[in-house]
């Protein structure tokens, strides 16, 4: 099913929910639709008489909610390829797969700062070895990113028409070296006005794990 962008009454990205949760949210005037994917959704109604909505690609919530807290972004596989572009931080390839810069054989934690993406060849050939051992270099150290914005990239659900409501919350649209095609398949079709195609890894965790707490804080509430 498709999905669609969340945004806060001030435009803040919140979280993506399922296309027929958009809808719901827009019915009962909870939300209003910023951007449609170009189809229509026809339902039958009472006596026969129904309705014609466009699909809905980006909704606004009508009234500002409030947002517990939020922790980082959670350091997922698809978050790792999101941040680093899909490529190899050793040779710039397709990655394929995450590594850990300093192995954890050798005491390097699983933490943004110390997990990369890499190619398959990179991670073979490194192995449990440094890079100083090897005489590698990285473009750019490793680190965690910040911004609403990358709940939603780290969602694995991406969407051309979202990107230029992600501008301003984290991520710098043009200097994402994106691929069209991701290492695992994902892809966003199409030309984008903003800059490079975005794409996120999958990951073996469920689609919107890393954005659930934030579904269910803020839009779950709204259907009362």
């Amino acid at each position: 099913m498709p999905h669609t962008l969340v945004l806060n009454a001030s435009y803040e990205p919140l979280c993506v929910v399922p296309q027929r949760r958009a809808v719901v949210l827009v019915l009962n005037h909870k939300a209003v639709t910023l951007e449609g994917t170009g189809a229509s959704l026809h339902a039958a109604g009472a006596r026969g008489v129904g309705w014609d909505l466009p699909a809905p690609s980006v909704v606004k919530l009508t009234r500002y909610v409030r947002v517990p807290l939020r922790r980082g972004v959670p350091l997922t596989r698809r978050a790792i390829f999101a941040r680093d572009g899909g490529r190899c931080v050793y040779c710039d390839a397709p990655a394929t797969s995450v590594d850990h810069v300093i192995p954890r054989s050798r005491g390097g934690q699983h933490a943004w700062e110390n997990v990369v993406s890499s190619c398959r060849r990179c991670n073979h050939v490194k192995a449990d070895r440094p890079l100083l051992e090897l005489g590698w270099r990285m473009k750019r150290p490793p680190v965690q990113p910040n911004g609403s914005a990358w709940r939603i990239l780290s969602s694995g659900r991406t969407d051309q028409r979202w990107l230029p409501y992600l501008r301003g919350y984290g991520v710098d649209l043009e200097l994402l070296p994106f691929e069209p095609q991701g290492p695992d398949g994902v892809c966003v079709p199409g030309t984008l006005s903003v800059g490079p195609s975005v794409v996120a890894g999958v990951a073996e965790v469920p689609v919107l794990a890393p954005v659930s707490a934030v579904a269910a804080a803020v839009v779950t509430p709204l259907a009362a």
